[in-house]
């Protein structure tokens, strides 16, 4: 099924001369590789403590994730500088995708 839709939307220019597809490999390129460079500087303190506390430890920090992008959305000031909503919401997807890391390390 997601094959055939990939191939109904592959040829679709929506932004630029990008499709969809193509933004969605390059954000996620991008999403690895502050993993990565968040990885080397911080370990794994994400899984550490996901494994100490559950699921619940995830939850939080994506919660605070999203706390902070309704924040910068509805204009409250922004105590960070150098942090946008692009920034929040790429934080937000990568903690998702260690969440689901760590869920499948829980199989």
């Amino acid at each position: 099924m997601w094959e055939k839709w990939l191939a109904a939307h592959e040829g679709e220019k929506d932004y630029g001369n990008k499709t969809k597809l193509e933004l969605h490999k390059e954000i996620c390129a991008k999403l690895l590789e502050t993993y990565r460079k968040k990885n080397e500087a911080y370990g794994d303190s994400f899984g550490k403590t996901y494994r100490e506390l559950g699921i619940i430890s995830a939850v939080t920090r994506m919660e605070d994730k999203m706390n902070r992008a309704a924040s910068l959305a509805t204009g409250t000031k922004n105590e960070v500088a150098d942090e946008s909503i692009r920034d929040t919401l790429a934080d937000l997807a990568n903690y998702a995708i260690m969440t689901l890391i760590e869920m499948e390390n829980d199989k």
